[in-house]
């Protein structure tokens, strides 16, 4: 037991260890979704935060230590965002042919998610602080943490909830969807984008390309919408 505990202090200063166990990690979320035939409550994202989380408390490693050697996949969400921008360019007929639906549906989207947060919060008492934590938590998480500093609140505790809130929307929003009798992946997408941003789109590429590339639109539209009506927005709480 020493000497794995003195083998483990060595490799856990790597930074590398930390990149290859997270992308392990990963895998194994991704392996028992494909086994559970791509059930949604198998999220391989819920998995992995799971297996790392636990990793992490077992082994005492601080969070500052593990993303140390786990940035490069933080890097990489800009270009994977950004490359969202190719499927909703192959399908850009159809949101021309759906603009005003899209516009009405941003904004109910955005506003219900900011409104139900602080509404529910303000309730049981949570003071400014937290209020602006949870304003922008449908956000993709780079812009949820600038919203969230910007208006006084925690950008650590926002990133938090962002990973929450994108997980529970990949695993609610299918069943949910298919509950609702809602057909059209265009609403489909562009729902679960707006509400649960880049894991939720990531859920909807799983299903239909269409639904992905309107999901990666609503994400990127709640973005913008989001910085600009979330001051607004909290001042009514």
């Amino acid at each position: 037991m020493t000497d794995f505990a003195d083998i483990w202090s060595y490799l856990s200063r790597e930074p590398l260890i930390w990149l290859t166990t997270t992308l392990a990690a990963y895998a194994v979320g991704d392996a028992c979704f494909r086994a559970a035939n791509r059930a949604p409550i198998v999220n391989p994202v819920l998995i992995a935060v799971i297996l790392l989380g636990s990793l992490l408390w077992l082994t005492g490693t601080p969070y500052a230590t593990y993303f140390a050697g786990a940035q490069f996949v933080h890097f990489l969400l800009g270009p994977a965002t950004v490359a969202l921008a190719v499927p909703l360019a192959l399908n850009i007929h159809r949101l021309q042919r759906a603009l005003l639906p899209v516009i009405a549906a941003l904004l109910a989207g955005s506003l219900a998610a900011m409104a139900s947060a602080l509404a529910i919060a303000k309730a049981f008492g949570a003071d400014h602080a937290l209020l602006a934590t949870l304003a922008p938590k449908s956000v993709t998480a780079p812009v949820a943490i600038g919203i969230s500093d910007s208006l006084g609140g925690s950008p650590t505790l926002t990133a938090v909830l962002v990973i929450l809130t994108g997980i529970t929307g990949a695993v609610i929003a299918t069943p949910l969807l298919n509950l609702l009798r809602l057909k059209d992946w265009r609403a489909r997408g562009f729902a679960t984008g707006t509400a649960s941003h880049g894991i939720g789109t990531a859920r909807a590429f799983q299903v239909n390309p269409v639904a992905g590339a309107f999901a990666g639109l609503g994400m990127a539209l709640n973005a913008i919408l989001t910085a600009l009506l979330a001051p607004w927005v909290l001042g009514f709480f």
